[in-house]
């Protein structure tokens, strides 16, 4: 049912409301599911490593359904703006590529698809935006995460900020010829290419499909009250927190080479919970650094909101109603803030981005029971590097990202443990994990051994998950592998007296089977019959140890996730060789703990 709006127009019912929330997120699903089928690189078709979304004609983030926080909460509406301000004629058939660190995008590796939604009438009604990462993008070395590069220059990526690549639904032949030249791997990025613009183009005709079946003026009072109902329920959820003002310090990265001291970290947080607003200041930060770490805009924003969204429970829509509740204080030139050009974003999709998050959902973790949750693991280790090389089995070389059992670390929450596949606050999960067997048919690699590493997650009442071990090498040829691995030194920290998570660290085996320790950022040579192992970060634990139940431990114990030695030292639950709870010894050791506390 639909009836009359005081404001103009009509006005939507609960149910009404909730058919076209579901429409409008079945269209970015069926982006989605584009994107995932058709993607050439495994990048896309196997780790999913790509989010789409809708954005209002005024720029608001409505629907992205199933996307990575980190590509969408903040930037399609800063990128969506950038395309209006240079084309301010949009035409139907047009198609703008777009990645510039500086006016919106995550990093440059995230190329975007920008497709304005014209109705018959010439109107624009709508942008739908496809973000996918690029196994290469032009940059000086092999690697879509380029930490050590001192500026953009050195790293070397092609910029393109709101490009137009089709018009009338023709290609700009002259932009993709500049692409398949610089790009290592021309024919894969062609491939991405093409999967990323027809999901942007299933997303338009759908779109119109639906302006034409309800009626324009009905999706336009949708997206009003949509947001409004969105904005609503973030006023609900932090209404239930209490008000309070923190300041969580802390680190912000490792040590890298450029910045031997590692980069501190400062985030401000005051809640009001009457008037239901946050506020996120990061300006009291360095300045950017000569080095790839430094975020966007973008994802310095979305960091916030990762932290603000993880504490404030379920049940709230991520788009622009509910951000409205929420302030986040940027300064220019900051590394956590708003980048200069030439400054480095390249790895600015994870990194001080995480740490931000991390240290917001830790930090409201204090301010009472129930709220916030410890830290999550932190990326990117040699698991998820960057192969290249040349395949002997077909004489062609590669350049791709793998997406190995890295993806564990999730935090400890106040009423659950952490997410075993979380693998980083960017991500929320929504990446997947490759195929072993997929991967060393597509690349001459062996994996020779991935599993969990017990005793590796940070103990809690709800405990963090466990880090994870990957090894691998080529195989009849050499391979370069560069990664850039954070929670070397700082790993995830634990909240309410949860214990921080196991670091990270990695290796180089020779052929006799010899390990040596590497950096934690480099990048590797392998030859035939070397390996790297990579050991990533647990999660941190929420609570006390001591409070955990009985039957977790236990599980954990009987499941080889924690050793029963460490049950005891740790939990003080003493599990005996049958895998039963010795209780009176239990009793026991956990009297002693609680007194020695």
């Amino acid at each position: 049912m639909t009836e009359p709006s005081t404001a103009g127009g009509p006005r939507l019912d609960g149910v009404r409301l909730a058919v076209l929330t579901n429409r409008m997120q079945g269209i970015v699903k069926a982006m989605a599911n584009t994107l995932f089928r058709t993607g050439r690189s495994c990048v896309l078709n196997t780790s999913r490593d790509f989010s789409n979304c809708i954005v209002t004609a005024d720029n608001q983030l409505l629907a992205a359904a199933e996307s990575l926080p980190i590509h969408v909460m903040c930037g399609p509406d800063m990128m969506a703006a950038h395309m209006k301000s240079r084309h301010p004629e949009l035409r139907r058939g047009d198609a703008f590529l777009h990645n510039s660190p500086y006016h919106g995008c995550s990093h440059a590796a995230d190329q975007c698809i920008l497709i304005p939604v014209i109705d018959n009438d010439g109107d624009h009604r709508f942008t739908v935006v496809g973000k996918a990462h690029q196994a290469d993008i032009g940059n000086s070395a092999p690697t879509t995460y380029f930490a050590s590069a001192r500026d953009l220059y050195e790293e070397g990526a092609l910029i393109f900020p709101s490009v137009r690549v089709q018009e009338n639904y023709e290609d700009v032949t002259d932009i993709i010829e500049m692409c398949k030249l610089r790009i290592r791997i021309p024919e894969q990025w062609w491939g991405d290419y093409l999967a990323l613009l027809g999901a942007a183009r299933v997303g338009e005709r759908r779109l119109l499909d639906l302006g034409a079946e309800v009626g324009w003026d009905t999706l336009e009072a949708y997206t009003e009250q949509w947001l409004d109902y969105s904005e609503q329920r973030m006023v609900e959820q932090i209404r239930k927190l209490p008000s309070a003002e923190f300041t969580s310090v802390g680190v912000g990265h490792d040590p890298l080479p450029e910045v031997p001291d590692g980069i501190p970290l400062e985030v401000g947080v005051k809640v009001d919970s009457e008037a239901a607003r946050v506020e996120v200041d990061l300006r009291n930060n360095p300045d950017c650094q000569p080095c790839g770490v430094n975020l966007t805009e973008a994802t310095a924003r979305t960091a916030a909101l990762i932290g603000i969204f993880n504490s404030v429970g379920q049940g709230v829509p991520p788009n622009a109603g509910s951000f409205r509740r929420v302030e986040i204080l940027l300064r220019e030139n900051c590394v956590v803030g708003i980048p200069r050009h030439p400054a480095s974003c390249s790895v600015a999709t994870t990194g001080p981005a995480d740490r931000v998050a991390n240290a917001i959902q830790r930090g409201m973790a204090e301010i009472g029971e129930g709220f916030g949750m410890a830290e999550v693991g932190l990326v990117i280790p040699p698991a998820t590097g960057v192969l290249s090389g040349f395949d002997p089995r077909n004489g062609e070389t590669f350049v791709n990202q793998v997406v190995l059992p890295s993806v564990t670390g999730g935090g400890g929450a106040p009423s659950e443990d952490g997410w075993l596949t979380a693998g980083l606050p960017a991500a929320a999960g929504m990446m997947y994990r490759d195929s072993a067997e997929i991967d060393e048919l597509r690349f001459p690699i062996r994996i020779v051994e991935q599993r969990i590493i017990a005793n590796s997650e940070g103990a809690g009442r709800f405990r963090g998950a466990p880090g994870a071990y990957v090894e691998y090498g080529p195989i009849d040829t050499s391979m370069d592998v560069m990664y850039a691995s954070d929670g070397n030194v700082n790993p995830p920290l634990g909240a309410r007296g949860g214990e921080a998570g196991a670091r990270a660290v990695q290796y180089k085996r020779d052929t006799a089977g010899e390990l040596t320790k590497l950096d934690p950022i480099t990048r590797v040579t392998l030859n035939d019959g070397e390996t790297i192992v990579s050991e990533t970060t647990g999660g941190g634990g929420y609570g006390p140890a001591v409070e955990r139940s009985l039957e977790r431990v236990r599980r954990d114990v009987v499941e080889g996730w924690v050793s029963a030695e460490r049950a005891a030292e740790v939990y003080g639950v003493v599990v005996d060789e049958s895998g039963e709870i010795d209780e009176a010894a239990t009793a026991k050791r956990r009297a002693a703990l609680e007194s020695s506390d």
